[in-house]
């Protein structure tokens, strides 16, 4: 109000300057007007606010005389809690005195003084005033507080009035038994519970305990006419060396009753009593909530789980005799509704003179989760080390078998009741290959043939077989980009990319749906950073597979390219679908990003590099068809042929022989190099494998090279084009030829490096 009236008041001069320093008469009357308008109103605010005051100072009067013989304490203190009046009783009982901080003086009489003034300071800030029972030195007491004005605020400690003990005994029912403590463990306040709960009044609080000290915090047993009870200890600081002890009773109506002197039933752990034989003596209730069942006494142990090596009796036999008590059992429970693995224990023992057996059952589920995981893991390093060296092998044997396939073929006409049959043998040699073709493309390693595609006319082909693949209730629908550029890759690897992609999409949509195909050009002008590959600018080739399905959640979109990992359930995918599609889009240089949204569907984005059209020149010649010879076309020159398979090489041998070619053969680099060492013969071309015990392909040959340096080379190898090429630089004059090959495109690749 002060502050209103000093503001009205400057207001006024402020506008009084300005009429006398205004020349223009009609501005100054206004001045002035406003001027005396400002001026009344802050005295008259003046005036409220002296009257106020006066007011004020009455009521603090009277309510100071009414005090003034109250035998209760009562004071007033303004809002920050300081002392302005304190009646004879107060200053008598707390020694309260003017300017003194309120919490403070009731420390020495209220327990708990600062909290519980805090809290009536919040009520009564909302409400205008507030009450608490609380505890005191004299007993149990109601602490008010009441706002008088903006200035001051009245407290009145006011003492219980005595009720009969059964009805103070009913009352203290509801709240926990409660003792103020003084600094040296003296029992300065007991309420009704606590003298009800106790029998007695207590001087010290170690008399009240079976087992002092007092630990706050701690269950205690303390001393009752009943015998010892056991409460919870939870020690609250009533300040000055003071603290207030509640005992928060054990009992809860939700905790079953314990069934007998030793406790099985109410441990946490899962126990079984077994006899020698295996059967149950007793279960405990964790067991029996473990194994699934509501009573096990009398049953075997073997109708609740099975071994995962040895059968159940074999191991508590062994365990009844003594054996392999030292290390625990690995068992799966019998349960129809979920899978699951304990780890258990046994000991022996003897009760009441019979042999027993007790059994601690541990929940491993999780465990053995991890620990398939693990195995997963390596059996994937493994079988991704594995795959090139198991296909180099399925090579050379296929290249044997279609090999002599073919031999055989040229010796018999189609009219031969034979033929048939090594035609099947062709067919099913060259279905091994291509499964062995998938072996590689896990390991990224698999032999390339690549060729400029037009990836629309690629996805146009395989339409009919797509449409085949996702059956009636799925819909198939491709949109292209009419300026698509052409890509470089292997046409029938791009083809099971698509595949695989759509096969997933469509058991992604067991109701049925719609799998887009989107193909677009995209140009990057900057580098792109997506999951953890970086793309570089540059045009490439997009295509988008879509679909409807129940879509992927997202800790299990990192994994979907994993081998083995698979969303589906066990019989309807090995795992390896997508892992294939990531080998071959990377081993073609392109990239595979995966986007989901569960129960939206998901989008596999597939970005091919566009081939140059400054690289056709030097691409040209590994795109181009060679032009088919004449099947019998025959050849002249020596051939020094070197294969460590003998098989490989002995049909190798055969089929340049037949053309009209001088062979030399070699089973090892070292070999060949020692017949090279004979300036005597003559080589026209060699013809050699990569992968060789002792000295590999490229390294003997860049020795025999040496001498021989206008050598034509043919490398063979189960292995990728790139394989040979790793070790060093590239070898010139030199041609790849994949196993398995046949005899056409063996003597074919020798006629071309020999022309």
């Amino acid at each position: 109000m002060l502050r209103s009236s000093a503001l009205l008041s400057a207001l006024a001069l402020a506008c009084g300057l300005t009429a006398m320093l205004t020349a223009e008469p009609g501005l100054r009357i206004g001045m002035l007007a406003a001027a005396a308008a400002f001026a009344t109103t802050a005295i008259l605010a003046l005036a409220s606010f002296g009257l106020g005051r006066r007011r004020d100072a009455r009521s603090f009067a009277a309510v100071c005389a009414f005090a003034e013989g109250d035998p209760a304490p009562i004071l007033v203190s303004d809002p920050a809690l300081h002392v302005l009046y304190a009646n004879p009783a107060a200053r008598r009982e707390v020694e309260a005195r003017s300017g003194d901080a309120l919490p403070e003086l009731l420390a020495g009489q209220v327990a708990g003084a600062e909290a519980v003034s805090r809290r009536l300071w919040l009520q009564a800030h909302e409400r205008g005033h507030a009450r608490e029972e609380v505890a005191t030195r004299g007993g149990r007491r109601v602490l008010a507080l009441r706002v008088l004005d903006a200035e001051r605020w009245v407290w009145r400690l006011d003492r219980l009035p005595d009720r009969p003990e059964a009805e103070a005994g009913a009352a203290s029912e509801r709240d926990p038994p409660v003792l103020t403590l003084g600094r040296s463990g003296a029992v300065l306040y007991m309420n009704a519970r606590a003298r009800v709960l106790l029998g007695r009044r207590v001087k010290r609080i170690d008399d009240a305990l079976e087992d002092p000290p007092l630990r706050p915090g701690a269950i205690h047993r303390f001393l009752t006419p009943e015998g010892p009870v056991s409460f919870a200890v939870r020690c609250v600081d009533a300040g000055i060396g003071r603290k207030e002890v509640v005992l928060e009773p054990l009992e809860d109506p939700t905790l079953p009753e314990a069934s007998g002197p030793d406790g099985f039933e109410e441990l946490p752990v899962p126990l079984l009593r077994l006899d020698p034989e295996g059967r149950i003596l007793r279960a405990n209730a964790s067991a029996c909530r473990l194994l699934d069942t509501e009573r096990a006494e009398g049953r075997n142990l073997s109708e609740f789980m099975e071994g995962l090596g040895r059968s159940v009796a074999l191991w508590i036999g062994e365990a009844a005799a003594g054996r392999g008590l030292h290390r625990s059992e690995f068992l799966r429970l019998i349960r129809p509704d979920r899978e699951i693995f304990v780890q258990v224990t046994l000991n022996r023992l003897r009760c009441s003179g019979a042999p027993e057996m007790v059994a601690v059952l541990n929940d491993a589920t999780e465990l053995k989760t991890l620990e398939a995981q693990f195995v997963q893991s390596q059996k994937m390093q493994a079988i991704g080390q594995l795959a090139g060296g198991v296909a180099h092998d399925f090579n050379n044997l296929l290249t044997a078998i279609s090999g002599h396939c073919d031999l055989l073929m040229l010796r018999h006409d189609q009219g031969d009741p034979d033929y048939s049959d090594l035609v099947q043998i062709s067919q099913n040699a060259n279905r091994a290959a291509a499964l062995v073709g998938q072996l590689l493309a896990f390991s990224r390693k698999q032999t390339l043939r690549p060729e400029l595609l037009d990836l629309r006319e690629t996805l146009s082909d395989l339409t009919h077989l797509l449409n085949r693949l996702v059956g009636e209730r799925v819909e198939l629908v491709l949109k292209h980009d009419p300026v698509l550029p052409e890509i470089r890759g292997d046409r029938r690897q791009l083809e099971q990319v698509i595949v695989n992609l759509v096969v997933n999409a469509r058991d992604a949509m067991p109701e049925g749906g719609e799998i887009r195909i989107d193909t677009e050009r995209i140009t990057l002008m900057e580098p792109m950073q997506r999951d953890r590959a970086m793309v570089e600018p540059g045009e490439y080739a997009v295509v988008r597979v879509r679909d409807q399905g129940r879509g992927i959640e997202p800790e299990k979109l990192q994994k979907v390219f994993e081998p083995f990992y698979t969303t589906k359930r066990t019989g309807e995918g090995t795992g390896l679908g997508l892992s294939t599609v990531y080998g071959i889009v990377k081993q073609t240089g392109g990239f595979i990003f995966v986007d989901s949204v569960a129960g939206e569907g998901s989008c596999f984005t597939l970005f091919f590099p566009a081939f140059a059209a400054a690289d056709q020149a030097v691409a040209a010649p590994a795109e181009a068809e060679p032009s088919a010879p004449e099947p019998q076309r025959s050849g002249s020159g020596t051939v020094l042929l070197v294969e460590d398979e003998a098989p490989v090489r002995a049909f190798a041998a055969r089929a340049l022989a037949m053309r009209g070619y001088g062979v030399i053969e070699a089973g090892t680099g070292e070999e060949a190099l020692q017949r090279l060492s004979d300036p005597k013969i003559s080589v026209d071309l060699i013809v050699t494998d990569v992968v060789m015990p002792g000295l590999d392909g490229p390294s003997w040959v860049r020795e025999a090279r040496r001498d021989r340096p206008e050598t034509p080379v043919v490398f063979m190898s189960g292995y990728a084009e790139d394989v040979f090429s790793e070790g060093g630089p590239g070898l010139p004059n030199a041609v790849f030829l994949p196993k398995p090959f046949s005899l056409t495109e063996l003597t074919e690749t020798v006629n071309r490096q020999l022309a």
